[in-house]
């Protein structure tokens, strides 16, 4: 068996940069049929975002690989029309625009609904459908500020850090999948779709997990730890003969397991070290123990040999370090794809592995703008040639 789950699925995406991408990309992993709708001539903006690969943008492809696109212009009456053909024939639609701007171009949620009830519209924004600050433009580095992550995140005292991923848009890009996803197993019982509202911010708050609690428990305002984790000790990246280790010693036990494996018995005699809630404590005092016997070895030798005594650590990979990881390698999490005109290039595999697939991810290649619409629209729509042609010939299509 190697059907995927999503096979019988068609998507109508108006998403473009990331967080939208994102989505559509997760559902093209599991077999949806993306029908990706761009600005003739210009398409998606990330098109033109680095790095270039012989002049094609290598972010684009991955995050686009296996779509298809349409070129529509959606200003023009026939271009809308066009459109809402379209949502007739298809499961979900999905836009990252900023609110207001589907229901200018007559293409918003009421309008698609009364044109296809069993639709599922998502929608995915910077501060999403509702509140007062849901008409504000947003990029990832905004909710990232907005949210608090920013405020935990760096060293102590440090200037302000991002997140060195946009986690912004690709939070919003996950939960607009999970969202698609349970919308269409409610239709499967109800007939009637849904809705989806995401925003970026609502999913920085969402994942700021341990900073909430803390704040509600205690009254206490996280900061910039570094590496250390708030709750936990040891458990954060501490100095070796050559570079840093992370080592997490979740619990009393691996506390003791890795005191044992390093010889430093007395150790756990001491009443700051006794329970967890005393390491965190004193855990600046506790990491000058822990970097002075970690000193006597370098990075690799301490991550075979705590390992091996069952104490949880691992070196700070480099991204290059991952294209030669056996596990990475074992997992298929990168996936070589080949781009016309650019060569091959490794993407991200699919982190969602089920049973009965074979296949990681789509590999083939991103579209170029308007690839597919005579296609799509012969297909979906049953236009010949001829009204295609005309399409093409007033600039409604490309």
């Amino acid at each position: 068996m190697n059907r995927k789950p999503l096979e019988h699925i068609k998507v109508l995406d108006f998403t473009r940069v990331l967080a939208g991408p994102y989505c559509t990309m997760m559902l093209a992993n599991m077999g949806a049929e993306i029908i990706k709708v761009e600005r003739p001539d210009t398409g998606d903006d990330s098109r033109d975002f680095g790095p270039f690969m012989n002049g094609q943008s290598a972010y684009f492809i991955s995050i686009n690989r296996g779509k298809k696109s349409i070129a529509v212009d959606l200003k023009s009456p026939k271009g809308i029309e066009i459109i809402k053909e379209l949502v007739k024939k298809v499961d979900v639609v999905a836009e990252n625009f900023r609110p207001g701007t589907m229901e200018k171009l007559g293409l918003g949620y009421d309008v698609l609904n009364s044109i296809n009830p069993g639709i599922i519209y998502a929608t995915m924004s910077g501060f999403g459908q509702s509140g007062p600050y849901s008409k504000r433009p947003a990029y990832d580095m905004i909710v990232q500020g907005m949210s608090g992550i920013m405020s935990i995140t760096g060293n102590p005292d440090g200037e302000p850090v991002r997140v060195g991923t946009s986690i912004g848009d690709i939070t919003a890009g996950m939960f607009g999948a999970y969202g698609i996803a349970t919308a269409l197993v409610d239709r499967a019982i109800t007939g009637k779709g849904r809705m989806v509202d995401v925003a970026m911010l609502d999913g920085q708050v969402a994942i700021l997990e341990n900073a909430i609690a803390r704040y509600t428990a205690l009254g206490e305002v996280p900061k910039p730890l570094g590496a250390r984790h708030p709750s936990i000790a040891p458990f954060g990246a501490f100095k070796t003969a050559d570079g840093y280790l992370i080592m997490a010693c979740g619990n009393d036990s691996l506390w003791e397991t890795f005191c044992k494996a390093v010889d430093r018995i007395d150790l756990l005699e001491l009443p700051e070290y006794k329970t967890n809630a005393l390491r965190t404590t004193n855990a600046d005092k506790l990491k000058t123990h822990i970097d002075e016997i970690l000193s006597a070895k370098t990075t690799a030798e301490w991550d075979e040999y705590l390992n091996k005594k069952g104490v949880p650590s691992s070196p700070i990979n480099t991204v290059d370090k991952l294209f030669t990881d056996p596990q990475i390698e074992a997992r298929k999490m990168l996936v070589e794809v080949e781009q016309p005109g650019a060569g091959k290039l490794r993407v991200a595999g699919n982190p969602v592995k089920m049973s009965g697939l074979t296949q990681e991810i789509p590999t083939d290649p991103a579209p170029a703008i308007g690839e597919h619409t005579a296609d799509i629209l012969a297909d979906f729509l049953g236009m010949d040639a001829a009204e295609i042609e005309e399409l093409i010939k007033n600039n409604i299509i490309k």
